[in-house]
């Protein structure tokens, strides 16, 4: 089936190339191009995440070394640095983003029987935000501090499969908690946040949709308490109260009950304290849903390990966020990968495996068959799951 393909054109196939015509056509992408068209410039960019390409001058060199196979992996024409760059700037980032969110949703779909690290149906998210260092003379627009540049990447992950299911790109300088406006609720989904993220009258709209939500209470919580249960304190639990919120604007601002949990980590040694508007789970799990709120930590420091997202081909907005959108449809495309193809190999494999056989005419599942559950990060990993909440 793959004879004479290119690793890099089978991994492309796994792409749905009518719903990125839909993107382009949503957005006249390709309004007055004549050949470098937007998926040209998908599969430039594309191939630059999968191989680490550094700069555009290197993206050309490297294309054009193997003019030769670059019709059959999908390319037209020659590729030049002037017109990769001049389509970054211009060709609109939505595009990309909307193309993402489409492979987003695939990846759900094949990740949705996938078990968490707890007991439990519902779905499960984390909301956190990193932050992407930029050289403020060269990226003007990126306001962060007085002298210093960066745009975050807020983000909503599925803990089945830690799939990305929201991103906002915003200035450095929006804070954590505006991002909660953005996010549309789910019905008996729970909600990870650290505390950064508390506005009582935020939260109080995830609670009138019938969402719930776990997050780290501030040290100067002010409260009520109402009644009190008990708790297992040798794993850790300290106290499971039903309060109200006692502070001048926050008891108007959430007027409802809340539950107060305090846990105990003995191997930091430090009292933790937390809310969450469900009062039907156990204690416990919701001390373990705050913990697995590490794996967005771990998809952060994945994706910038791993892929381009801190060095730039442009210094425009519009090119930044087409280059952070495609890392996450490569991040995701990979995660689909693995998944349809049934390998034990982890995303850093087959990362790896690909930036080097890119260019190979071998069936892919051939290549990828010879890797097990060995992985190089997979240590680095366990050990991260087991530092501080």
């Amino acid at each position: 089936m793959n004879q004479g393909q290119t690793v890099f054109s089978q991994i492309m196939d796994f792409l749905p190339i009518y719903e990125f015509r839909k993107c382009v056509r949503r957005y006249h992408g390709d309004y007055r191009v004549k050949n470098f068209t937007c998926w040209n410039q998908f599969l430039c960019l594309a191939f630059a995440q999968l191989t680490y390409r550094e700069s555009l001058r290197d993206i050309e060199s490297c294309l054009n070394s193997m003019s030769n196979r670059l019709y059959h992996m999908g390319f037209r024409g020659k590729v030049t640095r002037t017109t990769l760059a001049d389509a970054n700037e211009k060709r609109p980032w939505q595009i990309y983003a909307d193309f993402a969110q489409i492979l987003i949703n695939r990846a759900r779909r094949l990740y949705q029987g996938d078990q968490l690290s707890m007991d439990l149906e519902q779905t499960v998210y984390a909301l956190d935000s990193t932050v992407i260092d930029l050289c403020l003379s060269m990226f003007p627009w990126a306001h962060f501090r007085k002298a210093k540049g960066a745009v975050k990447m807020h983000t909503l992950l599925d803990l089945r499969g830690n799939i990305p299911t929201f991103i906002a790109i915003t200035e450095g300088k929006v804070h954590d908690v505006n991002i909660l406006d953005m996010l549309e609720p789910e019905q008996g989904a729970f909600y990870v946040m650290d505390r950064g993220y508390i506005d009582y009258a935020r939260l109080h709209r995830f609670s009138q949709e019938g969402a719930s939500f776990v997050i780290r209470a501030k040290e100067n919580l002010r409260f009520r308490r109402l009644y009190s249960r008990k708790v297992d304190k040798a794993c850790g639990l300290r106290c499971d109260q039903t309060i109200v919120l006692a502070g001048i604007l926050s008891k108007g601002d959430y007027p409802e009950h809340l539950r107060r949990i305090r846990y105990y980590d003995a191997v930091n040694k430090r009292h933790l304290t937390f809310l969450t508007n469900n009062f039907h789970v156990d204690a416990l799990a919701v001390a373990e849903l705050y913990r697995s709120r590490w794996q967005i930590e771990l998809f952060f420091k994945w994706i910038k390990q791993h892929l381009r997202i801190k060095a730039f081909y442009g210094t425009t907005m519009n090119s930044v966020k087409t280059q952070i959108w495609i890392a996450i449809t490569v991040y995701v495309l990979v995660a689909i990968i693995k998944k349809e193809l049934g390998t034990d190999a982890s995303l850093y494999t087959i990362l790896q495996i690909f930036s080097v056989t890119a260019f190979e005419q071998i069936p892919m599942e051939h290549i990828l068959k010879k890797y097990g559950t060995r992985d190089s990060d997979d240590s680095e990993n366990k050990q991260l799951r087991f530092m501080e909440l």
